[in-house]
């Protein structure tokens, strides 16, 4: 018996401590995200439809991705990923988001960026290596307000509606070109090293950890 128990204790020590060893930015990560959905949520007028975010299998947001430019530009962010499972949301991963650019450009601004993933085909391109926006998962400016109704046929058909919020403003944004993967270091922080986004996203065993609970209440729209 005391064989037993002690296997027992060391077996429970071994369990990973999900978000206890996340860094003090990726906390403020979760909680910017958190805050960013909050926001749009309060404007029901310029809020994503309802309707559209019902149907949603996925959501990623990140807050404050970096646009800059000077000749050669490119926008770069991190943020969080969602997906469904039986109507509710599951355990959020971290997730990157990466765009390049070239032209006559100069100046810098962050913007708040907001994905929904559409469909399952989305949601398993998003748990890939990595996925390019427009040519390996398509993608549309969502429309903006309380009636998805005045969506075109486009943005209907899309696996990915993508938003923006600049300096207040909420609307639909071209991402077309953008790359989108998980961020696996982040994600072994708060999940650990054996466990992967798509054990995450894909599984029903593992539960949101306590650090993410800001996140996961602003999903709820409360």
């Amino acid at each position: 018996m005391r064989v037993l128990i002690a296997a027992m204790l060391v077996s429970m020590s071994r369990l990973p401590t999900y978000g206890s060893d996340i860094s003090t930015t990726e906390a403020g990560r979760i909680q910017e995200a958190a805050t960013v959905l909050k926001e749009i949520h309060g404007v029901p007028d310029k809020d994503i439809p309802q309707d559209l975010w019902d149907r949603a299998e996925c959501v990623i947001v990140v807050p404050g991705l970096k646009k800059a430019a000077f000749v050669i530009g490119g926008e770069y962010g991190k943020g969080l990923m969602s997906c469904r499972h039986n109507g509710e949301w599951g355990a959020p991963v971290f997730m990157q988001v990466g765009k390049g650019s070239w032209g006559l450009q100069i100046g810098a601004q962050s913007i708040d960026l907001v994905l929904l993933v559409m469909n399952a085909s989305g949601m398993e391109k998003m748990l890939r290596n990595k996925v390019t926006l427009g040519a390996e998962a398509s993608i549309a400016g969502g429309p903006v307000g309380r009636d998805a109704r005045a969506a075109t046929d486009v943005q209907m058909k899309a696996e990915i509606l993508s938003y923006s919020r600049t300096q207040g403003l909420f609307a639909g944004v071209n991402l077309s070109g953008g790359v989108v993967r998980p961020d696996v270091d982040d994600n072994t922080d708060l999940y650990g090293p054996k466990v992967t986004a798509s054990d995450v996203v894909m599984g029903t065993t593992i539960t949101a950890p306590p650090s993410t609970a800001a996140f996961m209440t602003a999903l709820g729209r409360k």
